[in-house]
């Protein structure tokens, strides 16, 4: 990849998690944990799907940022395979996220912060990119991974700092 190309590329990158940032705002300011995610199709940059976490809510355990968005995309499309798209999320992927990216075929991944308990990209587990699962998905971890992380953080201190979780129990 020529270094034109690859810049561009990043740029595109920090363009589409600057996205995804703004989502986890938004779940913040909800009291959900500040994840956000953007699903894009990549040959012509089209916003497919985008969502920010949502489990507190919607009572939904899988209302996380990056199945709400990729539920979206697979609505805005028409189909539940989602191949040539990638996901920028803000958070590295749970194991369950990470599945539900290998069932929607998606082409590649674009993360934020690592996350050291529950990682599903290389964190904890590799679920991605494992050979014995019929796809995988490239990956790209650390894109505006301080400002991810500096969001998660803040969160947590102030979620700390009351006396008690409306609905959750970390």
């Amino acid at each position: 990849m020529s270094d034109e190309l690859a810049s561009s590329e990043a740029d595109l990158d920090r363009a589409w998690m600057a996205q995804a940032l703004d989502l986890a705002r938004q779940a913040a300011a909800l009291g959900e944990v500040p994840v956000g995610a953007v699903v894009v199709r990549d040959a012509d940059q089209c916003l497919l799907g985008h969502g920010h976490n949502r489990v507190i809510i919607d009572d939904d355990p899988t209302a996380h940022a990056e199945v709400v968005a990729l539920r979206q995309a697979a609505a805005a499309i028409g189909n539940y395979r989602l191949p040539g798209c990638t996901l920028y999320v803000t958070l590295e992927p749970c194991a369950m996220c990470a599945g539900a990216l290998i069932n929607a075929r998606l082409g590649r991944v674009v993360y934020g912060a690592s996350d050291p308990r529950a990682g599903a990209a290389g964190s904890v587990f590799q679920v991605l990119d494992q050979s014995v699962l019929n796809h995988r998905c490239a990956l790209t971890g650390g894109v505006e991974a301080q400002a991810a992380a500096d969001l998660l953080l803040a969160f947590f201190r102030a979620r700390r700092g009351r006396s008690a979780p409306s609905k959750q129990t970390d």
